[in-house]
């Protein structure tokens, strides 16, 4: 099982391209890349964007169900993927530092606070997930129960 990256981790491959190839890291990287791309996009321009970053949470979603042993049995239920978290995380260190070039003050304090929110959370979710104590979303194929 290799182990989920930190949040620093995360939030650094939203900015830079990961340099140890973990799938998560450089899918991540991806994603920042793309919500970048669509901020910069003039309107009306057609791009599959979101198709893209469909195809890249899914198969962080596969990623995760494959590699990090299944929740224990009582486990609560997360309404969202690992794959839709990172997903957003992405978009929202894209927003976080595009609002240093020139958004008011409260805007720039918002979106830091709202992407410092989101990283707490994935830590928590990462921790949880890794140690069978949080499922996760159903996304078909076979299920494994821990007994």
């Amino acid at each position: 099982m290799e182990p989920l990256p930190s949040k620093e981790l995360l939030l650094a491959a939203c900015r830079t391209a990961p340099r140890n190839g973990h799938p998560l890291l450089e899918s991540t990287h991806l994603l920042a890349t793309l919500h970048v791309r669509r901020a910069r996009l003039r309107p009306g321009a057609t791009v599959d964007i979101d198709g893209h970053r469909a195809r890249l949470v899914l198969a962080i979603d596969r990623w995760i169900a494959s590699e990090l042993p299944p929740a224990h049995c009582g486990a609560h239920m997360h309404t969202e993927t690992v794959g839709m978290i990172v997903d957003r995380l992405a978009q929202f260190s894209t927003s976080a530092h595009e609002s240093l070039s020139g958004a008011p003050e409260w805007a720039v304090h918002d979106a830091w606070e709202r992407l410092a929110e989101l990283a707490l959370g994935y830590h928590d979710l990462a921790f949880e997930v890794s140690a069978g104590l949080r499922r996760l979303p159903y996304l078909g194929g076979p299920r494994t129960y821990d007994t």
